[in-house]
């Protein structure tokens, strides 16, 4: 059975040490975890035994984020040693990436580093928002309090985007659907029919305008237009997606977007709505004006809102007041702007950014509502004049037919 020097915590938070034979370095935490100490790093016959490199396409979901913070601000709320918290909530991290930087963070701030200096090694994870808050919740000696607000800001961050994707599902179905039905009946009835019609003609016979633009629509899709279509929709998609990841490019899709009708007005409450909880909970965490105002700029998700955010800051920075550059910006509704100067001058800011973020959380629930009632029936009604033109069209040679049966038999 081999032999593991160990170094560990015990619930005093003091710095243990020794030897101990165990069978693996999981009974060895089990081993001292009896003895209430808590392993943080090992060593077999002096081979270092140290958490494994992580993994560059693995990612952390905003949903368990939130929960890691709420766990961890109740842990923290309830006197449980740093170290201790961040181990308990590592080992019961069914996300094994997130396992990794948890256990990465714990034997950092074992060897002496800041808990905002060892989450900020893992920028993927925990961006600037969340070491920030950190830091300033480690300085003013609050990290409970900055948790629970991080987690807060966290859960509304993912509650706005599920509203968001949910109301997008039935719209996309149902687009979805009625291309795949029109493409069938386009590229395998419609020839069908073609071939019945053909052969019911007679000399000098022609079929309907509408029969035959239909027929036209679909042999152009059922040989090389549809393809051409399908590879023009897909290499106008990879396009757009290699011109945004430009800095012209970005700029200009999203000022594009801002501009969209009914879904640029949606887009920009959204925005309003990040900009106002995100600086909110920073202010009201402590972090200084300037800083605030830098990094609720680069979590704006838009660049056009982040250059604006960024004009603001500048003109704080220059001594003037918080509404003169905001409304300059031309950015933001004149509402906010107003809310804001009165809690300048009442030095209620954050308490009326967290207003304003409530506000328009509101209103973007409420657009999406609208938007959904106006989608479905459009939807729909587009659906039904396309299908049943195409019928109609298809049945209007057999009326011709049966008329001339019908003389005939006279």
């Amino acid at each position: 059975m081999p032999t593991y020097t160990y170094k560990g915590r015990n619930r005093l938070n003091e710095v243990v040490s020794g030897e101990r034979e165990a069978a693996s370095q999981d009974e060895l935490r089990a081993l001292l975890k009896r003895e209430q100490v808590i392993l943080t790093s090992a060593s077999e016959k002096g081979r270092d035994i140290r958490i494994p490199k992580l993994g560059r396409n693995k990612k952390v979901k905003h949903k368990e984020l939130a929960v890691f913070t709420r766990q961890f601000s109740v842990m923290i709320d309830a006197g449980l040693p740093l170290v201790q918290c961040i181990d308990i909530l590592a080992q019961q991290q069914p996300n094994a990436f997130f396992k990794d930087v948890l256990n990465q963070v714990r034997q950092d701030v074992e060897e002496g580093s800041t808990l905002a200096a060892a989450l900020s090694k893992h920028p993927k994870v925990f961006d600037q928002l969340y070491t920030h808050m950190v830091e300033a919740g480690e300085t003013g000696g609050v990290l409970d309090i900055i948790l629970q607000r991080l987690a807060t800001l966290i859960e509304k961050v993912v509650k706005l985007k599920r509203n968001i994707v949910s109301a997008s599902i039935y719209p996309a179905a149902v687009v979805l659907v009625a291309v795949a039905a029109v493409a069938v009946i386009m590229v395998v009835v419609i020839p069908q029919f073609e071939a019945i019609f053909l052969g019911l003609l007679g000399p000098g016979e022609i079929l309907p305008l509408p029969t035959r633009i239909v027929m036209a629509i679909s042999g152009f899709l059922a040989g090389w237009g549809g393809l051409a279509i399908l590879v023009a929709s897909i290499g106008a998609g990879v396009g757009l997606k290699f011109y945004y990841q430009t800095p012209k490019g970005r700029k200009v899709v999203d000022t594009v977007l801002l501009k969209l009708p009914i879904f640029g007005g949606i887009l920009r409450k959204i925005a309003v709505a990040r900009f106002s909880r995100i600086l909110s909970t920073l202010l009201s965490s402590g972090v200084p004006i300037l800083q605030s105002l830098e990094i609720t700029a680069r979590t704006a998700g838009n660049v056009v809102i982040q250059e604006a955010i960024m004009k603001v800051r500048d003109g704080v920075e220059r001594g003037e007041n918080f509404v003169g550059p905001l409304k300059a910006t031309e950015v933001f509704p004149e509402m906010v702007s107003q809310m804001i100067g009165v809690g300048e001058q009442t030095g209620a800011m954050d308490a009326m950014l967290g207003k304003i973020a409530d506000f328009y959380e509101d209103e973007v629930d409420s657009a999406i509502a609208d938007l959904l009632a106006m989608i479905e029936p459009a939807l729909i009604a587009f659906l039904g004049v396309t299908i049943g033109s195409i019928v109609v069209s298809m049945y209007l040679p057999l009326f011709t037919l049966i008329g001339k049966l019908a003389g005939g038999a006279k």
